[in-house]
């Protein structure tokens, strides 16, 4: 009779270390997997608490304040060579000119989670999604009126070797088609849009606060949505910081931060609690404590 190949002693020790290896590494993975778990947890936990203080929003505000009108004193205290002094800066490019789309994206599926899960009703998810169509507005809106006044405000500028030639170029576009410069009084949309985008999201970001306190279900990836929308909130404060150091001149920074301040007023400090609104966030979404008791 033949017999089948016997496995020699090496062999088998070699099939048993590659057994243990394999599961040390399942091992590994599921510690990995639940530090991770721990850290999504513990950090959403804490960053949700912090957000949804009103006392740190308003120390939030001030910070805000005191990052425009004193930010760019640091200019002369920090490398001017460093590569966010450059306009051409990878967050400048990827980031910066494209904040509103940004913040729209993460915060847009972090209201979508939220409102949903929270009631389960389209209807109330829109009404909630509306107000980023009302600040996409107001971020047009904003632009134009800041090209409007620059328009109204400048001159046509020819350059030369000896510096500037004024011509009499009624308007922007002759100016530019005739090759010269229009040079007029220059709101920093930058400023403006970063300081905006910083307060809506601070402003949205602090519902959750309250919904983990009501119990609703709160996964890993909602919590990691979350995180993603406070992590995108920490960039909009530094790239404000390096804008206010860097670039625009200090009223234009100034008038378009206050701009920026004054439309987050007008919509999430006034309007949106007005009941013809998109509504305020959280507006709706928690029952009241004493909504189930019975009238006697």
């Amino acid at each position: 009779m033949e017999r089948g190949p016997v496995l020699g002693a090496g062999q088998g020790a070699g099939q048993g270390a590659g057994a243990r290896i394999q599961a040390l590494l399942g091992c590994l993975v599921k510690v990995l997997l639940w530090v991770a778990s721990a850290l999504l947890y513990f950090g959403s936990e804490q960053a949700a608490r912090l957000l949804g203080s009103p006392c740190l929003r308003r120390l939030y505000h001030a910070w805000l304040a005191a990052v425009v009108i004193f930010g760019p004193l640091l200019q002369f205290h920090v490398n001017p060579r460093t590569i966010f002094a450059s306009h051409g800066n990878f967050f400048n490019i990827k980031f910066v000119n494209s904040a509103w789309g940004w913040t729209c994206t993460f915060l847009g599926g972090f209201v979508l989670l939220v409102v949903f899960l929270a009631t389960r009703r389209i209807a109330v998810t829109a009404r909630h999604l509306s107000r980023l169509v009302v600040g996409a507005a107001v971020w047009r809106g904003a632009g134009r009126a800041f090209l409007l006044i620059e328009d109204l405000t400048g001159s046509c500028f020819e350059p030369l070797p000896q510096g500037l030639l004024l011509h009499e170029l009624p308007d922007r576009r002759s100016c530019l088609a005739a090759g010269h410069q229009w040079r007029g009084y220059t709101v920093s949309s930058h400023t403006f849009l970063l300081t905006f985008c910083c307060l809506l999201m601070a402003e949205e970001a602090a519902v959750f606060a309250k919904y983990l306190a009501h119990g609703l279900p709160a996964s890993a990836p909602l919590r990691l949505v979350f995180l993603l929308n406070v992590l995108l909130l920490g960039l909009w404060n530094f790239l404000l910081l390096c804008t206010v150091i860097y670039f625009h001149q200090y009223t234009h920074k100034v008038v378009g931060a206050a701009v920026g301040t004054f439309a987050w007023y007008l919509t999430y400090g006034s309007w949106y609690h007005q009941p013809w609104s998109p509504g305020s966030p959280g507006h709706g979404l928690f029952p009241h404590p004493h909504s189930s008791r019975k009238h006697t």
